[in-house]
């Protein structure tokens, strides 16, 4: 399904690079496209999940085994943590911490005004921290 949507996102990039009005970054325009058809597979597809426990299983091989157990535990935790917030604040969160995105550019990817983007983060950091601590990790 991932490499389907990857396709389809290219022939949309494809299609749309006559459009592109370098207003934004090249990446933030990609991941706008992307975003929207990701939200359009979800709709389509509600059913299916992705497993975050298959990433964490996958172990660094420079470390020992009880790095590697150690890793797991707290991947899985986060991503419990993770999964308790709404999507927007999920959202949000990843765009700027994963993608690096500033607040600008994801306020353009998820259509919403800056003022908007920078709440979101303020209220998703602080109950992400709250979920990190209740679950025995220090958010920092």
């Amino acid at each position: 399904m991932a490499e389907d949507l990857v396709s389809e996102i290219f022939i949309d990039v494809w299609r749309g690079a006559r459009g592109f009005k370098a207003k934004s970054q090249v990446s933030t325009w990609l991941l706008a496209i992307a975003r929207n058809k990701a939200l359009s597979a979800m709709r389509a597809r509600l059913d299916m999940q992705l497993d975050g426990e298959m990433a964490t299983a996958i172990a660094d091989p420079g470390d020992d085994a009880e790095t590697t157990a150690n890793k797991r535990d707290r991947c899985a935790i986060i991503q419990r943590c993770l999964s308790k917030l709404s999507p927007l604040h999920r959202e949000v969160l990843d765009l700027v911490y994963y993608h690096e995105k500033s607040v600008d550019e994801v306020a353009q990817i998820i259509r919403a005004p800056a003022n908007t983007v920078k709440t979101r983060v303020f209220y998703a950091r602080k109950r992400m921290g709250n979920l990190l601590k209740a679950a025995g990790l220090d958010a920092h």
